[in-house]
């Protein structure tokens, strides 16, 4: 099967289609950084930077009944944790029209999209249905649901939205999880170097032998990798990270100590969370401006261990600043949660 990728980001559900026998043969992106980790880690792939709702006509010669289109508009705007733009004011999330008018000219074998599950929850679910209502007036017959990407060996608590639209015929249910035992954030990082607050050495070598499945299959052959660096907070803030046992978050920090903030009983739960070592994560979003801390070790968490907990592979190089990178991790669709979806449709596909 050949994909093409709308919104492609830093290229998660490219590298999950990929591991499912999936050859992306064109991107689109348009944020430079994003654009940049696209190109670099996909180099057969074309990688187009512009917005989606720009494109007009793409003719690569790809048959349209071996072709699946994928992706996930942007999702800030759904998300729960953004509650001033959730609502259909917000243009960017309306952004899915783009991608079903891309559909509708291409019209592809398949189609795959991709979003936060706080799209079921926006306008009582109004962008959900009005996408799924779309494609079917194209003739696709749709399946969707929420899948929590633990379930898919994925370190990481994270739900997310898919629809697998068939064109013409009934598509096979989402992917069932849960077979395998969930990995944890311990499994997950145990053998990344020791940091500290504001480290910005980005190779380092590992710090110790793989012993768990998940890292030997992250680190491959490698001896050494990229994206360890960490955010320097202040002194104020990394003095509040010892207070805070594993699993634990700003709740207990001494009241005294947080008199920076108006009210600190508003502040989110996801809020100075200190990682279970013995659990998946929660989930990696904008992990700087939420201040995740390692589980050990009192400092925010590096772009490399983030991007563990997304299940990207040691391999994968993120572009940009510092910032630009935990952005583009933490708004990635985790590749192994992707790539159980893919091979869904893969194999619906050849049979």
């Amino acid at each position: 099967m050949i994909g093409i990728d709308l919104f492609a980001g830093a290229g998660g559900m490219s590298l999950g289609a990929e591991m499912a026998g999936v050859v992306t043969k064109v991107a689109i992106e348009m944020h430079h950084a994003a654009f940049d980790t696209y190109r670099h880690n996909h180099p057969e792939c074309t990688v187009l930077q512009m917005g989606v709702e720009h494109l007009q006509n793409l003719s690569m010669g790809i048959p349209s009944d071996d072709l699946v289109v994928f992706g996930g508009p942007p999702c800030q705007g759904f998300s729960t944790s953004n509650q001033r733009t959730r609502s259909a004011n917000n243009k960017k999330n309306w952004m899915f029209q783009a991608f079903v008018a891309f559909v509708k000219r291409t019209k592809p074998a398949w189609v795959i999209f991709e979003n936060v599950r706080g799209i079921l929850e926006t306008e009582g679910g109004l962008f959900a249905r009005q996408i799924r209502k779309d494609l079917e007036q194209l003739g696709y017959r749709c399946e969707q649901g929420l899948l929590n990407a633990s379930e898919f060996g994925v370190p990481q608590s994270r739900s997310r939205f898919f629809i697998i639209g068939r064109l013409n015929a009934h598509p096979p249910p989402l992917p069932t999880g849960g077979i395998s035992p969930q990995v944890s954030v311990e499994e997950a990082l145990h053998d990344l170097p020791s940091l500290v607050n504001g480290a910005s050495v980005d190779i380092l070598p590992y710090a110790a032998e793989a012993q768990s499945d998940y890292a030997r299959r992250m680190r491959g052959n490698l001896t050494e990798c990229t994206g360890h660096v960490v955010s320097r907070n202040a002194e104020a803030i990394i003095e509040r990270y010892p207070y805070i046992p594993q699993g634990g978050n700003w709740e207990n920090i001494p009241e005294e100590m947080m008199a920076s903030y108006k009210d600190r009983t508003r502040c989110h739960t996801g809020i100075y969370r200190r990682l279970d070592p013995t659990k998946p994560s929660v989930v990696i979003g904008n992990f700087r401006k939420n201040m995740l801390i390692h589980p050990h070790e009192h400092r925010g968490l590096s772009v490399r261990e983030a991007a563990r907990l997304q299940s990207f592979p040691d391999s994968f190089e993120f572009k940009g600043s510092i910032g630009l990178r935990q952005q583009q991790v933490g708004n990635a669709v985790p590749p192994l949660l992707a790539e159980a979806v893919f091979r869904t449709v893969v194999e619906a596909h050849r049979n």
